[in-house]
């Protein structure tokens, strides 16, 4: 066994004994792993108590090569997230993005990226200031991030343009108006935009307005500038991207239930 430094976030503890935990951790060294934390539970203990959910640590363990447990040594508490700040909303959103980290990536597959986007998430629910799109913002980057990201621009079935979405880009009232209106097919299953051809005897497909599509398509951009998303794009989107995680996992996420309590 050898022994390896990280900078982690808890995901999840369990009880593993009287005095003892297994723990969750989202390292940005080496992606998800699973340890045993001997003696957790004690009041002295050699943890510093950096084991409190969401919380930033940096970790000292020894690396098992089977699928055992890993043994966590030692941990140092560099942050809380402060969450409760901005009510039970803050802390719903901040369950539920660690749950869909946990459920959508794999044990020891280092995503660095996708580290740095949960601790910054997690510090913008600290806010209640735009909750709900900062979390519409993770989630969508989380699925590019993950490989799950839905094609926008083209069919996904024969490639073809879907030229709906790239009008919207244009600055003609005109053509706003037009795309406002008009829908696009999702297919939920194949992870894209479907053209009118390809739709036939195609099974879970919801349409969207381009409209909506082109907001995820900003969502998705690789920068710091804020997105706000209208009222009535947000409702379609959520719904939206709750089919498709749904359709991802097989299963609805564990705090999905809690997302009708985010503030705006």
């Amino acid at each position: 066994m050898s022994a390896e430094q990280a900078t982690a976030l808890v995901l999840r503890t369990y009880d593993f004994s009287e005095s003892s935990l297994v723990v969750t951790l989202f390292t940005r060294e080496f992606g998800k792993i699973r340890a045993l934390a001997k003696g957790a539970k004690r009041p002295k203990n050699p943890f510093d108590f950096a084991l409190d959910l969401l919380a930033l640590c940096r970790i000292v363990f020894l690396h098992k090569s089977t699928e055992a447990l890993h043994l966590l040594t030692e941990a140092k508490l560099l942050r809380r997230f402060r969450v409760e700040r901005s009510g039970l909303e803050g802390w719903y959103a901040a369950l539920y993005a660690s749950d869909l980290v946990n459920a959508m990536t794999h044990d020891e597959d280092a995503q660095p990226m996708l580290f740095d986007l949960l601790e910054d998430s997690l510090n913008r629910f600290q806010t209640r200031t735009r909750l709900k799109d900062h979390l519409l913002r993770f989630e969508w980057r989380l699925l590019s991030l993950t490989g799950h990201g839905p094609s926008l621009d083209a069919c996904v079935s024969c490639g073809e343009e879907i030229k709906n979405i790239a009008a919207t880009t244009q600055n003609s009232d005109d053509t706003q108006r037009k795309t406002s209106r008009s829908e696009v097919f999702f297919a939920l299953t194949e992870g894209g935009v479907l053209c009118p051809r390809c739709r036939a005897g195609k099974r879970a497909v919801v349409s969207v307005h381009a409209e909506a599509l082109a907001t995820l398509r900003l969502l998705g951009e690789d920068s710091d500038k804020e997105v706000h998303i209208p009222p009535s794009i947000y409702g379609e989107l959520r719904g939206l991207l709750n089919q498709y995680l749904c359709h991802l996992l097989g299963q609805r996420p564990r705090m999905h239930d809690y997302l009708g309590y985010l503030a705006g």
